[in-house]
């Protein structure tokens, strides 16, 4: 499993964001369940890769937050509230997003691997190997997030544009020119906003991001 704490940067003198984020959150169709936890927090539970992949580049956006992803098991069933989780990717999410408030200065985020305990059925995977996998996936969630976190303003509203103009098209082809004319531009300010954003290594890495956080899952989960 995958446990995500996201916790707000600045917050003791910022306003309260966890709100919004939340119902930003619930907007995402693959987002699984997410609450305050504590504070300026919120935590949730994920089983897909792809959906933390999806998560922690929105929260990444706007800069706002600090990013923690936990991998390995949990302690089942379990609870209906993420805040009553526990078991070691709940123990290592925490570790995350306080490592993630370290490298503050550049990309906030960071993942941590929970070892399955010894005693259980399943047995208990390579510590090091585990490491070395969650490592390889915050590398590669940090670059996408450096890509995310550099763009302007302006070049969100084309990104966002396009984005709902793909949404249940089986093909993307026509869809720069569609989104061209929502926004009233031309198609060559659209292709500069995606050459200059960075859009297309983003959703090209994310499959990547997704594979090694899989990897960094089963070598934390073992053989169950």
């Amino acid at each position: 499993m995958y446990v995500m704490t996201i916790d707000q940067r600045g917050s003791t003198s910022d306003v309260d964001r966890v709100p919004a984020l939340l119902g930003e959150l619930g907007g995402l169709s693959s987002a699984g369940r997410f609450e305050r936890s504590v504070g300026d927090e919120v935590q949730g539970v994920l089983e897909r890769p792809e959906e933390v992949v999806e998560i922690a580049l929105h929260a990444l956006r706007s800069g706002r937050w600090y990013v923690g992803i936990g991998v390995g098991p949990v302690d089942l069933p379990l609870p209906a509230s993420p805040r009553e989780g526990s078991g070691p990717a709940f123990v290592a999410a925490r570790l995350a997003v306080d490592r993630a408030k370290a490298a503050a200065a550049h990309v906030p985020l960071a993942v941590a691997a929970g070892r399955a305990r010894k005693g259980q059925s399943a047995p208990v995977p390579d510590a090091a190997a585990g490491a070395r996998a969650c490592a390889n996936a915050e590398a590669v969630l940090r670059l996408i997030g450096l890509l995310v976190q550099d763009r302007t303003g302006a070049q969100w509203k084309v990104l966002d544009e396009l984005r709902s103009v793909q949404n249940g098209q089986s093909g993307t082809h026509g869809t720069q020119k569609i989104a061209a004319r929502k926004l009233g531009i031309t198609e060559q300010s659209v292709s500069r906003a995606l050459l200059r954003s960075g859009w297309q290594e983003e959703w090209a890495a994310r499959p990547a991001a997704a594979m090694l956080l899989s990897l960094a899952h089963d070598s934390t989960e073992g053989d169950r």
